[in-house]
């Protein structure tokens, strides 16, 4: 059997191969609500045939949205909006489910990309983000509000609230969003944190509110796959890095994260990297060297026989196509035929395979 479609196993949950769909924003909701945009699209994926479909970015407090029409898990009304699309799809979904909770900091308030982007103004329902320091992202936006002690306690909280409803709706697998320069990358990076106090200056104290609100979601989250998603670079000089990336999946290890989804940059428009594919690929290879953790790599990968090589050279565990879903929410399907192998599909999808492609579907 091909490596990209062996079963791996993250804490309890048992993948039936190693392609993950990972978290992509969808801009679709409104006041934080999944809606029929998430019905639709979640249950198109969820019969493609991937080991584990990860929601997109949820917010955990309203003004930690990306943009006024992200998704979010902050209230009982969310939560059962949430729980409306999912109790509709759920009887034909055959790929487990994770949720990604998250909070932008001072990258909230921004226009859909297909808008233009860039910062929301007040008139037009956007809101001054919060951050570790007052740094804002890019010139011209706002200086965002600096998070005091009391307001670090309320994001943890959020972050826990959050992880109590994803299990009550019956996610599979939940990851904490620390990476793509958002708040919790923000603490990380000495980029964009400047602070004084316990949660700035040193490694140790940067990397303080990533393990304490992780080892919060993990005290009420005993029984579910919890991970972690990293930038494991700022791509800038004097930021964040890979050295430091090893030290916090380290430190994350020893506090029962049961994987790292390595990903780069996102915290400065300064960032340069070279982009091709698998560009990333390395730095979960890195990772996993040096921690010997299950990770997820990402970065330009779209073909099933580099997908599979990925998983064969034992440069990461599970390999995340994003964009390549989106433009083809059938991928596993296709490389399943392009490597001989079969996965999970609904029967009235069974006919659908040209007489030239070897059977590929395989029942539950």
């Amino acid at each position: 059997m091909d490596p990209l479609f062996t079963p791996f196993t993250l804490g309890s949950l048992v993948l039936p191969n190693r392609i993950v769909i990972p978290p992509m924003c969808q801009y679709s909701a409104r006041d934080g609500k999944a809606g029929e945009w998430h019905r639709m699209h979640w249950g198109s994926l969820g019969v493609s045939g991937a080991g584990l479909l990860i929601v997109e970015a949820t917010a955990v407090l309203p003004e930690g949205r990306i943009s006024p029409l992200d998704l979010g898990l902050w209230s009982d009304d969310t939560e059962g909006a949430m729980g409306e699309v999912l109790e509709g799809i759920g009887g034909y979904i055959q790929v487990p489910l994770g949720i990604q909770l998250a909070h932008a900091g001072r990258k909230a308030s921004c226009r859909p990309p297909w808008i233009g982007g860039g910062q929301t103004p007040l008139a037009e329902g956007g809101w001054r983000p919060l951050a570790p320091s007052p740094l804002p992202f890019s010139e011209g936006d706002c200086e965002p509000e600096v998070l005091d002690e009391a307001g670090i306690r309320r994001v943890t909280a959020a972050f826990v609230e959050a992880s109590v409803r994803a299990r009550r709706l019956g996610f599979q697998a939940i990851e904490l969003h620390a990476a793509h320069g958002y708040l919790l990358h923000q603490f990380l990076s000495p980029l964009s944190n400047q602070r004084t106090d316990r949660y700035g200056g040193s490694l140790e104290n940067r990397m303080r509110l990533v393990l304490q609100v992780f080892e919060a979601m993990r005290q009420v989250l005993p029984d579910r796959a919890l991970g972690v998603r990293i930038s494991a670079t700022d791509w800038v000089e004097g930021g964040w890095d890979l050295e430091q990336s090893i030290a916090l999946a380290a430190a994350l290890k020893a506090k029962g994260c049961d994987y790292i989804h390595v990903s780069g940059g996102g915290l400065s428009p300064l960032q340069k990297f070279s982009l091709g594919p698998g560009y990333q690929v390395s730095l979960a290879a890195q990772i996993k060297a040096e921690v010997g953790m299950p990770t997820i790599a990402v970065g330009l990968i779209t073909e099933p026989q580099q997908a599979a090589a990925i998983v064969a050279t034992a440069e990461a565990d599970l390999v995340a196509v994003g964009r390549g879903f989106l433009y083809d929410p059938r991928w596993a399907w296709h490389a399943a035929a392009a490597l001989g192998e079969q996965v999970l599909a609904p029967p009235p999808y069974w006919r659908s395979r040209p007489h030239c492609v070897p059977d590929i579907f395989k029942q539950a």
